[in-house]
């Protein structure tokens, strides 16, 4: 097995998230109603809650902003909304110390995440350098305008990897998303753990110094 690529998956791979903070955050900033704020966000279904439909790229930053203003008849500053939606982020210390070994060593590597516009601006503003100056591709629904697992966003992958889908790799926290991209020829595993990556990529030929 030839692994040329490896992609990891942003959410509870590479950094931990809490979505219930992010409202409450902007709850408390806006005074928009926390559990109206959280039912709009989240929707009877998922797919039709304004997080995912945001995160699948239906409408810009510009316009979720200005949804969000309007059902709640708010009109907050710009940046401090975007902050209060956003910091909600830590870092996996693993995975952070990993990501430059892996690169250290060779090995061309990757973002493959559900996440929306204002999140990605967030995330690379220099807070997490990691993110900004290891990875060569980057793959982000709301770009891609395809949610993980759907077949086109891991297309959009192979093709930035430019090696076949059988040497591109990728972890991802969801069994979901991993059986998504196994379906589109990735070679993938379920993150459940850093021993178990290491384990996983060990068994790829890919060894990491302890």
């Amino acid at each position: 097995m030839t692994t040329s690529f490896l992609y990891f998956d942003l959410g509870n791979v590479l950094l931990k998230f809490n979505n219930e903070r992010a409202i409450r955050q902007v709850a408390d900033l806006t005074g928009a109603d926390h559990d109206q704020l959280a039912a709009l966000m989240a929707g009877e279904r998922e797919q039709d809650g304004l997080q995912w439909r945001f995160e699948a790229g239906e409408f810009s930053d510009d316009e979720f902003f200005e949804i969000v203003c309007r059902e709640f008849s708010i009109a907050p500053d710009r940046a401090a909304f975007e902050v209060a939606a956003s910091d909600m982020f830590e870092p996996i210390a693993e995975s952070f110390a990993l990501i430059p070994q892996l690169k250290a060593a060779g090995h061309r590597l990757g973002i493959l995440s559900n996440t929306n516009a204002i999140h990605w601006r967030f995330l690379l503003d220099g807070r997490f350098a990691v993110l900004n100056d290891q990875f060569a591709e980057y793959v982000t629904s709301f770009d891609a305008q395809s949610m993980k697992p759907d077949r086109r966003i891991y297309d959009v992958a192979i093709e930035q990897a430019g090696v076949p889908a059988s040497e591109v790799f990728f972890v991802d926290d969801k069994l979901v998303n991993v059986e998504g991209a196994l379906a589109a020829g990735l070679d993938a595993v379920q993150y459940i753990g850093h021993e178990q990556l290491l384990f996983d990529l060990a068994a790829r030929g890919i060894e990491v110094p302890c």
